[in-house]
């Protein structure tokens, strides 16, 4: 083999593991959980702000539909973020200035929203207008770690933001939380573009590594231990393990071009999807009934006609989460005696539940209901939301999935590179 053939080899198997290089850098805009019950969100924060230098963040709004996350949170991670930036800056021009990142935080809505789907403008909200509404000749891309609330919020506001914004959102667990608002947007914007991370990203803290890959319980005591400020804070997440199931929608965005999700990336790769599952029941269910996690269920019940205001909460629907905690859902009257539940489970199980009320029509109706691991299914209905070009999710393959974890492989090959890549700036944090 002479010279040049060798050459072009090396260049070749090197493209093939390599990061792409990303041509323009991205304007992103957080729309954070922070502080609240999963300190996942702190770990990606972190992460965030290591490689501030290579984005345009435009906001960082608080936007917790479950929990008390706030802003104070955010700010804490920029103070932490400040005392370490002097050693990141020895080795990367382009940080962006602690004061500047204060200066675009923001609350949002701290809350579900109700069956609408919306309430009322937040100052998070207002921001996400204000980005969108900026001009750029490239658009603002929402990065969405926690509740869709303030998106819809914006969205209903000023919907003609719709065709300036991109959004990533890491649904599952959010998207249970975020049911009323993921309805409205999908009912209202089909053409929005969105991706829909449902269960891809939880691969980066896969426990089916292959034997060769670093373990997320490893990699603190390898990499991230006595390694700054940041280092000394990472320890009190999940006890230093790596757990940060929001950083798929940083690593998207720094990994290749954006505008091709079907394309291999380091957050993913993601297939269209035409229809989001939306099936309507007017009575309890049984083990008879299946459907596909993720989907949304609405439960429609006849009941007395009350003198009580539109889409307010009057009955509520108890999940057990486990033996000593039980989940409970608004439910919401919609008058004339008319009554209904939007409800999205994250996980392939055989859910229980029951009704709850001081109506005793409602009161005490019990059901059970198989929930599949394939989304969005293969069951069509006709009370699905039709959804528009620009709407994409994980993979369905099951070449892609990662023992149950849907699409999970278009992220865990990348794994090692990631955290590899990530271990090279905690490097920098431990230099005297």
């Amino acid at each position: 083999m002479n010279k040049i053939a060798i050459l072009f080899f090396c260049i070749c198997s090197i493209s093939l593991t390599a990061q792409n290089p990303v041509l323009v850098k991205p304007r992103i805009l957080i729309s954070t959980d922070i502080g609240g019950t999963d300190p996942d969100d702190n770990q990606s924060m972190a992460h965030l702000l290591m490689y501030s230098d290579l984005f345009n963040i435009e906001g960082l709004v608080s936007s917790p539909s479950y929990g008390n996350g706030n802003k104070k949170e955010i700010l804490r991670m920029i103070d932490l973020y400040e005392k370490d930036l002097p050693k990141l800056q020895k080795h990367k021009n382009g940080f962006l200035t602690p004061d500047y990142l204060r200066s675009i935080a923001k609350q949002g809505r701290q809350g579900n929203a109700p069956y609408i789907g919306y309430t009322k403008a937040t100052e998070g909200s207002d921001w996400i207008i204000k980005c969108a509404k900026k001009k750029s000749l490239e658009p603002l891309w929402i990065l969405g770690w926690g509740g869709l609330e303030d998106i819809a919020q914006a969205l209903h506001d000023a919907p003609e933001i719709q065709k300036n914004i991109r959004v990533y959102w890491i649904g599952g667990p959010n998207k249970k939380w975020s049911a009323n608002s993921y309805a409205y947007i999908a009912a209202n914007f089909p053409n929005l573009w969105f991706i829909e991370v449902n269960s891809s990203y939880y691969s980066l803290f896969s426990t089916n590594d292959a034997p060769d890959n670093i373990k997320n319980s490893d990699y603190y005591g390898k990499y991230i231990e006595g390694a700054g400020n940041f280092g000394k804070d990472f320890k009190s997440y999940y006890n230093g393990e790596v757990k940060m199931g929001d950083t798929p929608s940083l690593l998207y965005m720094m990994d290749g071009n954006p505008n091709n999700p079907t394309r291999e990336s380091w957050g993913g790769s993601f297939e269209k999807f035409t229809h989001s599952p939306r099936i309507v029941y007017d009575n309890v269910t049984s083990l008879k009934d299946s459907v596909a996690f993720c989907s949304i269920l609405e439960f429609h019940l006849k009941g007395p006609e009350k003198n009580i205001p539109k889409d307010s909460a009057c009955f509520w629907m108890e999940v057990p989460y486990n033996k000593d905690n039980v989940q409970k859902w608004p439910g919401y009257y919609l008058g004339k005696g008319n009554y209904s539940i939007k409800y999205i489970p994250k996980k392939a199980e055989i859910l229980n539940y029951k009704f709850t009320s001081s109506i005793s029509e409602l009161n005490g109706k019990e059901g059970k209901l198989v929930i599949d691991n394939l989304w969005p299914g293969k069951n069509r209905y006709t009370t699905d939301y039709k959804l528009g070009s620009n709407w994409y999710t994980d993979k369905s393959s099951p070449d892609y999935y990662d023992g149950k974890i849907q699409g999970g492989k278009t992220i865990l090959k990348w794994k090692n590179d990631i955290l590899l890549d990530w271990a090279k700036r905690w490097s920098w944090l431990k230099e005297e």
